[in-house]
């Protein structure tokens, strides 16, 4: 059984949520504040196969939260803020949060978020997804072990990070468009003046490196998408090969 923790020191929205979770059968562990075991339980945050992070919180905060589960666990998270700090949701997802939510919070969206990061960070563990290596220039996936090397260094990327770069990868040298990337890592639309495509896009960049040799390594075509480069057509191009 999947198993989800929830902080949040709002107690109405946290028995909501959790009321929510468990009605679809998952189990749930929540808490509230460093005096009722929040500190022992994030330490513990590998356990857990989704956490849902408020970012407002009485004794710290989420960001402080995140900042500390990023570098220790690939855990994935989802925030939940409010309307009116919604660029809050953002600053999140630089920090490497997966997505986030603006309460109140709806059920059925919620369990959309929680349905769709499950299908994406579980599938290779049910044999939906069959043992594959795919290699772009210096870098190098396994999706079955969902490890990503640059250079054969491990990265260290998000469960949406390293949805997107399979995504590109996958489909190197030809554009693959944003609504694409959102409907296929995400599990959702695009909603109008939505930047978590770009926010996880930009995240990626500051890990692989922005430039593979002389190349732009993930190229942004405006209005569309993002095209990964793929160096042997590059230089395929460049030598005055296949050129009029």
């Amino acid at each position: 059984m999947s198993r989800i923790l929830v902080i949040d020191d709002d107690r109405k929205s946290r028995e909501l949520l959790t009321d929510y979770i468990r009605a679809e059968g998952l189990e749930t562990t929540s808490v509230h504040d460093f005096g009722h075991g929040l500190k022992q339980t994030v330490c513990e945050a590998g356990q857990y196969d989704l956490i849902v992070l408020s970012i407002i919180l009485s004794e710290t905060s989420g960001f402080e939260v995140l900042k500390f589960l990023r570098p220790r666990f690939a855990t994935p998270v989802l925030l939940l803020t409010t309307r009116d700090k919604k660029v809050d949701g953002v600053v999140g997802l630089e920090m490497g949060a997966d997505a986030f939510m603006l309460k109140p919070i709806n059920p059925r969206e919620l369990m959309a978020y929680v349905r769709a990061i499950f299908r994406r960070t579980r599938d290779h563990l049910c044999g939906g997804i069959e043992r594959e290596r795919i290699r772009v220039g210096d870098v190098e996936l396994d999706t079955a072990t969902r490890v990503a090397c640059h250079s054969g260094e491990p990265l260290h990327l998000t469960p949406v990070e390293f949805g997107f770069l399979e995504m590109l990868l996958r489909s190197a040298g030809d554009v693959t468009t944003s609504d694409q990337l959102a409907e296929g890592v995400l599990g959702r639309a695009l909603s109008p003046y939505d930047r978590s495509v770009s926010v996880h896009m930009g995240n990626l960049r500051k890990k692989l490196g922005h430039r593979l040799g002389e190349m732009e390594r993930i190229i942004t075509v405006r209005g569309r998408g993002y095209i990964y480069v793929n160096p042997q057509e590059h230089n395929f191009l460049a030598s005055g090969f296949g050129q009029n």
